[in-house]
């Protein structure tokens, strides 16, 4: 097995650890609808088909896809960045380098973010957060 990769335990473990951080910085830790919609997948690649740079590179990639009142301001998205960089650091092999961690946030517009059907708005969203706060 080559250096710098996820470890076969972090496979499985780096998608809770992301959603916990994620639910933890937001505020929604606890909340049951907010927590059932944090949702991901891991995408494997074999260490020959990563590039950065134009070079080959063991670059690990967390790309996070949310509602635009998720992560709302740059305090909450700079958190983040920092806690998703240390659950990989923490579920690699040894040796890898936090310099080859990247994290993007991509944000969907108001009403551009669906589940079972449904296109919410921010304000629909905190309401159902809200509402499962209770």
């Amino acid at each position: 097995m080559l250096a710098h990769l996820i470890t076969v335990a972090g496979e499985r473990e780096i998608l809770p650890r992301l959603t916990a951080a994620l639910a933890d910085i937001s505020g929604g830790t606890g909340n049951a609808f907010f927590t059932g919609i944090i949702g991901g997948t891991v995408h494997l690649l074999r260490p020959q088909d990563i590039y950065a740079g134009g070079v080959n590179r063991p670059v690990v990639m967390v790309e996070l896809k949310l509602p635009n009142i998720g992560l709302p301001d740059p305090a909450a998205r700079a958190a983040f960045i920092t806690a998703a960089t240390d659950i990989v650091d923490a579920l690699t092999e040894p040796g890898h380098d936090r310099g080859d961690t990247w994290v993007n946030i991509l944000n969907a517009l108001d009403g551009g973010w669906g589940i079972g059907g449904i296109a919410y708005t921010g304000e629909a969203l905190i309401a159902a957060v809200t509402a499962a706060a209770v």
